[in-house]
């Protein structure tokens, strides 16, 4: 439910209510019985706690099933194969020699 907030035209009292959306807005000030008016809001900040809110927390069981089968496998999809070979890691060409630039 939303905190809406108002304001007395008459008084100028300004004044907050927990209301349900659906409930019809407030006519008459607290203080002195006068017209008041729903203020645009403010927007609120969402608060994420807990877990529930990644997308693979609702992944089917088939997925998870099947993630975890590749895993016991070894783990390796399209692409990692050739991950294997570090960044750095030197090439040798047919005859076992290193591939060196300029030789």
């Amino acid at each position: 439910m939303p905190t809406y907030e108002y304001e007395c035209k008459k008084c100028g009292h300004a004044f907050e209510r927990f209301q349900k959306m659906t409930e019809k807005p407030i006519r008459k000030c607290p203080k002195c019985s006068g017209p008041v008016v729903r203020l645009p809001g403010r927007g609120a900040g969402i608060i994420f706690k807990g877990a529930g809110f990644y997308a693979t927390d609702y992944r089917s069981e088939g997925y998870k099933q099947k993630e975890k089968a590749e895993r016991r496998e070894g783990g390796e999809k399209t692409g990692e194969k050739d991950a294997k070979h570090k960044i750095g890691e030197k090439k040798s060409d047919s005859s076992g020699r290193s591939a060196k630039p300029g030789n």
